[in-house]
């Protein structure tokens, strides 16, 4: 298309809870607070046109975003903290039973004429395409706010941004998944949530500083099939002499990027200047045990792992080579995590400078078998806005198409 494309939103509207819902106030758990500095998460699921009319052929745009409207009030009595506010604190949630603000919007284009919202950056800013909370609610008090945008060939992109100190992506694809079910008219959600943030004991060591708020630069790289199985094999070969492990494709493909970003690097910085690579790695298997139990808790279960290696030392080893430091961050998390709730461990978080990059892997998260009533999306993913402050260090995500 040869005009620019713009995008109509209604006002934002309050879904409440749709039904009664208890009162009080929640505290968040230790690894919660770990990670409320991280502010909100922005998602995007990007429904085509064809699972639309196979999802709903018989309604039309407006009676789907309203079931989906019907999904988010029904999720929000069993997920009633969601419907409630921050605290002041920071530290806890106020179940004021409020709910949630829900932005309808529609497009002047096709999904096909802005590349499916498949490239970066976006043709659409994705600003346009998430939620903002009317004038007089802030952003930070709340927990969750959303928008469907319909496009004129019938497709959706549905824009969810999420507190971080209630959600990990595992909790936050939870609750969709239940809004999702419930806007498809089932009677309850297959699993039931679970807050038991206070199970988690306080760790006696100290949380990190409050951290400076960056505009990270976000990178998209098609890293192939045939260069994952590549890494995989060379991998293999050199592991079967040793300790014959087996490289997985979040091994494969983080090793590419952290010895892609050491060569990157290697005009800017002296060898000897360490560089790293800091992946999120799910601690909700290490907490069997903890929690009364692991299944329907949408909290944070998370741990920070880092593979520090000095800029000349990634740009000499092979990529089997660099798999292995990844694979070693990995495989120290269930010792650390352990160390930091006996107060032993630091939850170290690494410099945000130019020599880190941050990678999230969000295949497997489940945002991606979302359904609201539109089917399955065709691609969902991570949001950034481009633009801004000058950059200080790379954020990638590995995301579901």
């Amino acid at each position: 298309m040869t005009s620019t494309p713009t995008v109509t939103k209604s006002p934002p509207a309050l879904i409440p809870p749709a039904g009664p819902t208890p009162c009080g106030t929640l505290p968040f758990s230790s690894i919660d607070k770990t990670v409320a500095g991280s502010g909100f998460v922005n998602l995007m699921q990007v429904f085509p046109p064809p699972s639309i009319s196979a999802a709903r052929k018989d309604q039309g745009a407006v009676a789907a975003v309203a079931a989906m409207r019907n999904g988010f009030a029904r999720a929000l009595v069993p997920y009633y903290p969601v419907a409630g506010r921050i605290a002041s604190s920071g530290l806890a949630v106020d179940c004021t039973g409020e709910g949630i603000w829900f932005v309808e919007a529609a497009a002047s284009c096709t999904l096909a004429d802005v590349d499916g919202l498949d490239s970066c950056p976006l043709l659409i800013p994705g600003e346009l395409l998430l939620p903002r909370p009317p004038p007089g609610e802030k952003l930070s008090d709340l927990i969750l706010i959303a928008q469907a945008t319909r496009f004129t060939c019938g497709g959706f992109a549905v824009g969810i941004r999420f507190s971080h100190a209630v959600f990990d992506g595992h909790g936050a694809a939870q609750f969709l998944t239940a809004v999702g079910e419930l806007a498809r008219g089932l009677k309850a959600p297959s699993v039931a949530p679970v807050w038991d943030r206070d199970a988690i004991p306080e760790a006696p060591s100290p949380l990190p500083g409050q951290l400076t708020e960056f505009r990270l630069v976000t990178q998209v790289v098609d890293i192939s099939a045939e260069s994952i199985a590549r890494v995989k094999d060379e991998f293999k070969q050199a592991a079967a002499t040793s300790t014959g492990e087996v490289c997985s494709t979040f091994d494969a493909v983080t090793a590419v990027v952290f010895k892609c970003r050491a060569l990157a690097l290697a005009s800017a910085l002296p060898d000897e200047t360490e560089v790293r690579m800091a992946f999120a790695a799910s601690t909700r298997h290490l907490l069997r045990g903890v929690l009364p139990t692991v299944e329907g808790y949408y909290g944070n279960c998370v741990f920070l792992a880092c593979a520090t290696r000095t800029g000349k030392a990634v740009r000499e080893a092979t990529l089997a080579e660099v798999v292995g430091a990844v694979r070693e961050a990995k495989e120290a998390v269930p010792a650390r995590f352990a160390g930091w709730m006996r107060g032993v461990e630091q939850y170290d978080v690494p410099p945000l400078d130019y020599s880190t990059v941050t990678l999230s892997d969000w295949s497997r998260l489940g945002f991606d078998e979302v359904d609201y009533g539109f089917g399955a999306p065709g691609t969902s993913g991570d949001v950034h806005s481009v633009g801004g402050d000058v950059p200080v260090n790379d954020e990638m995500t590995m995301m579901t198409s």
